[in-house]
């Protein structure tokens, strides 16, 4: 019994001497997790901006006020940390890191660092100071950038002439935009490099590429007024537009006597660029950003369907003094009737008691949509500045259907929409217009179906020669369309007067707010900028 005893006693000390001997072994045999799981944990959460995360990595409990600063302080949008390898004592390890910050328009930047870990409650924990965040960090001290801005580059037109300038007219600098003094929403939006009161573009060209003309400032990365890094700045890069100063000006005498708001947009139809922009009236722009119906020029676009749907200029029609489709009764303009006549001349005379049972029998809602799509009808703009989508919903009666084939109902269409349409017609192709060329389009070109172009060609020709616009004193070799388009409600409305078309490698539209007539009064307007082309 004794001996065994002895034996028993023997062991106990053995066990307790081998304890002894191991030093910190007892640490790694009892401790959960390794300083490399901990350290990569905490990298990620760091990476991803989830200071929760890493808040739950640290040995003592605490915020992480630095941490937030440096975010906001050096506009920090992303960070990547890279771990290197991990050295390991009995209780203590550090884990090397390289942090790259991305900074909102000012570049990256780069540091290297070290996160300290400990073991606590027997699981490797990081050992939190503000020199984890960086290594010359202090409690009190900030971070913070010093910038040195490049000269604004400038907005110019086709010819390489500036528009920026403040001494252009009311419709370029509307399109143009102005400088103005940034506000803290303005800094929030683009970066820290900016500063409250620092000029910013403000409304068109300005501010839609504002990252693109101010550049990027000389940046230094500053820590308690200490410099730890500097990034090279980059020179703004000047927005050339498509705009055509001789264009332009011929637009803004064709609409600057006008009385009522008229506004017009003229386009090159090989290109889609846009070559003149124009409001005689100031404040909304109209001629981008303007909603009408798109009256009788739309039978441009009914036409289109019909031609594609197997019609010729020459088959004959009739156009009477009044139709009812759909329960919908339907007129021409001043109640004229034609009787039979090539379907030619009924366009030439826009006669609506021809395209609407037309649209009827050969389109049918599908049909229409189809053909007001090719043109640019609900397809997104990206032309540089706001600007309304042409909108053709989906006709839902026969007699929306009938509506639509003239461009009432709940078609909306603006200057530029309506000018693109002349533009499509007269290359055979739908372009998405731009006012710079080096913008991306989000829609696709269009190509017109076979054989639309041509029988649209002499179908607009005549409009100007014997039809409607006949006494507008167009130039020779103009084809377009007129429109009078209803608008309001009561048994009397009021028209806007409306005109599309082109010339050679120009297109436009014009339309007169509340104008009356399209022959009458927006013609007129065209001609007026032809000639002065």
């Amino acid at each position: 019994m004794a001996r065994g005893r002895t034996i028993a006693i023997v062991s106990g000390v053995t066990v307790l001497a081998v304890g002894a001997a191991a030093g910190g072994a007892y640490y790694v045999l009892h401790t959960r997790g390794t300083p490399a799981e901990t350290a990569q944990r905490f990298a990620a959460a760091w990476q991803a901006g989830d200071k929760t995360a890493m808040a739950a990595e640290l040995a003592t409990p605490q915020q992480l006020g630095a941490y937030d600063q440096q975010r906001t302080g050096l506009a920090v949008e992303s960070a990547s940390i890279k771990l290197g390898k991990i050295t390991q004592g009995d209780d203590r390890a550090s884990a090397p890191y390289t942090a790259t910050l991305t900074m909102k328009n000012v570049g990256t930047w780069s540091y290297q660092g070290q996160i300290d870990l400990m073991v606590a409650d027997r699981a490797w924990k990081v050992d939190w100071t503000p020199k984890t965040l960086h290594p010359s960090l202090t409690p009190n001290a900030q971070f913070a950038l010093k910038t040195r801005w490049p000269g604004r580059a400038e907005i110019t037109d086709a010819d390489g002439g500036r528009i920026d300038t403040g001494t252009v007219g009311g419709s370029v600098q509307q399109l143009v935009g102005y400088l103005d003094k940034a506000t803290k929403k303005d800094v929030a939006k683009l970066g820290s490099s900016y500063k409250v009161g620092q000029a910013v573009g403000r409304g068109g060209l300005q501010e839609t590429f504002q990252k693109r003309l101010a550049g990027t400032p000389a940046t230094e990365i500053q820590l308690g007024g200490k410099t730890l890094g500097t990034i090279d700045g980059k020179d703004g890069e000047p927005v050339q537009t498509s705009l055509d100063p001789g264009v332009q000006a011929a637009a803004v005498g064709a609409v600057k006597d006008m009385d009522k708001p008229t506004s017009m947009v003229a386009i090159k139809p090989s290109t889609g660029e846009i070559l003149a922009v124009v409001n005689n009236k100031g404040g909304f722009n109209r001629a981008l950003d303007g909603r009408y119906p798109p009256g009788s020029t739309f039978k441009a676009v009914t036409a289109i369907g019909l031609l594609a749907a197997g019609m010729s200029p020459q088959d004959q029609v009739t156009c009477p003094k009044n139709v009812n489709i759909g329960g919908l009764p339907i007129r021409n303009s001043d109640e004229e009737a034609f009787g039979p006549l090539s379907f030619l001349d009924s366009f030439a005379h826009s006669c609506n008691t021809t395209f609407a049972p037309l649209a009827e029998q050969k389109l049918g809602a599908d049909k229409l949509l189809e053909a007001a799509e090719e043109v640019g009808f609900n397809q997104p703009l990206n032309i540089g500045v706001p600007a309304a989508k042409a909108s053709f919903p989906k006709a839902q009666s026969d007699a929306e259907l009938a509506a639509e084939s003239f461009g009432q109902a709940r078609i909306t269409a603006s200057p530029l929409s309506m000018a693109s349409v002349a533009a499509a017609i007269a290359d055979g192709t739908w372009r998405p217009p731009t006012l710079v060329p080096s913008l991306k389009q989000k829609a696709d070109e269009r190509d017109l179906p076979d054989g639309v172009k041509s029988g649209l060609h002499s179908m607009m020709s005549a409009v100007v020669t014997k039809g409607t616009a006949k006494s507008a004193g167009l130039p020779s070799g103009t084809h377009g369309k007129t429109g009078t388009a209803e608008y309001g409600t009561g048994e009397k409305l009021d028209t806007h007067a409306w005109f599309m078309g082109f010339k050679g490698d120009v297109a436009f539209a014009v339309v007169v707010e509340g104008g009356g007539g399209g022959g009458k009064v927006a013609a007129p307007v065209a001609a007026t900028f032809l000639k002065g082309l």
